[in-house]
């Protein structure tokens, strides 16, 4: 009986986990030239190698005998910090979005889901595409309540990034029509809100490519504007009165809009609503009293609805195993996916 070998699992099941071919070799004892030709298609390994190989990449040895599948091309992802990453991290964190997006698809065998309904509003300037986010979702000037719920209510699949792959940061990208937005679950509930705007921004502006819009820091800039205007609209903030707000009613209007002190102090500055000297000032002693680096007296991060109903519907019992038992994977590497976002007990 000829045993069953799927090449790019191999690859995908390697980058996952960070590794280059030399360091696969060094760990697994199979010379590169060997894991080479294994992941080229060029020889088929034998049963007692891909034994081991499994041991050493975190899955079952039925993993490289799931259908084929190629790893996100980066270009299709829109990444925060990919200019301060390596490229083996890069394509950790493409490997276990891969993964993740089968996970999500034996989601979608077993539940219906929100239908996407993000607009592409590449035309618009960042202000103007958040108000009309605003006004097609039925938002009003009153703040969020809750981002990763409005996302999931409009279709965006949410998902946690992997802890080897933090420093990714945040990204997002489309598969099939479906946006998918991948967060760092680790961080404040106000930056955690923040990265989600942020990266709504990138599917609303940035899902079709055009070398029109900015690229790179202009880019981000971009997605930064449209976040803060979706979290903080102009004409929430302007009628309540915070023309050169002291440092305690800045406090004040960050907890009213679920945003950090400082995010809040920016958008302050940006509607000319702070002098520079101010602006200045009030980060300097924000950053003092710690507000940079954390968040004194937050808000507690958001939660996924859709993953919760998931993996505790009474129809699907034990949904983390059999997710695991589907991907042929531990179901420690389903947990890394949704970890923060849904209770530790799932």
């Amino acid at each position: 009986m000829t045993l069953m070998f799927v090449p790019e699992r191999l690859r995908l099941a390697r980058q996952r986990r960070g590794l280059t071919l030399t360091k696969l070799s060094e760990i697994s004892g199979i010379s590169t030239r060997t894991l080479s030709s294994y992941e080229n298609d060029e020889y088929l390994p034998p049963r007692e190698s891909l034994d081991a190989l499994a041991g050493h990449l975190e899955v079952l040895p039925e993993f490289f005998q799931r259908e084929s599948i190629d790893v996100l091309p980066p270009e299709t992802v829109s990444f925060r910090k990919l200019s301060k990453t390596t490229a083996a991290k890069r394509d950790a964190a493409l490997a276990a979005a891969t993964i993740t997006l089968e996970f999500a698809d034996w989601i979608h065998s077993k539940f219906v889901l929100p239908s996407p309904t993000v607009p592409t509003l590449d035309k618009l300037d960042p202000e103007t595409a958040a108000d009309v986010i605003r006004t097609r979702w039925g938002l009003g000037v009153k703040p969020i309540s809750n981002m990763v719920h409005l996302l999931e209510a409009h279709g965006v699949r949410v998902f946690n990034i992997a802890a080897e792959c933090r420093e990714i940061d945040a990204f997002s990208f489309y598969r099939d029509e479906i946006p998918y937005i991948f967060l760092s679950t680790d961080k404040t509930g106000e930056r955690q809100r923040f990265d989600a705007a942020h990266e709504l921004g990138h599917l609303v502006l940035h899902s079709d490519g055009g070398q029109d819009r900015p690229q790179g820091r202009a880019k981000e800039a971009e997605a930064n504007r449209f976040a803060a205007a979706l979290l903080m609209p102009a004409d929430g903030v302007l009628s309540q009165s915070m023309r050169n707000a002291t440092l305690d009613r800045i406090l004040a209007a960050r907890s009213y809009w679920r945003v950090s002190a400082m995010a809040m102090t920016h958008r302050l500055r940006e509607l000319e609503l702070l002098t520079e000297w101010m602006y200045r000032s009030t980060c300097v002693t924000l950053s003092e009293m710690g507000y940079r680096k954390a968040e004194p007296g937050g808000i507690v991060p958001e939660t996924s609805q859709v993953l919760r109903k998931v993996l505790f519907n009474s129809e699907v019992k034990s949904a983390t195993r059999q997710a695991s038992d589907y991907l042929q994977v531990p179901s420690s590497e389903i947990r890394s996916h949704i970890a923060g976002l849904v209770p530790t007990a799932a």
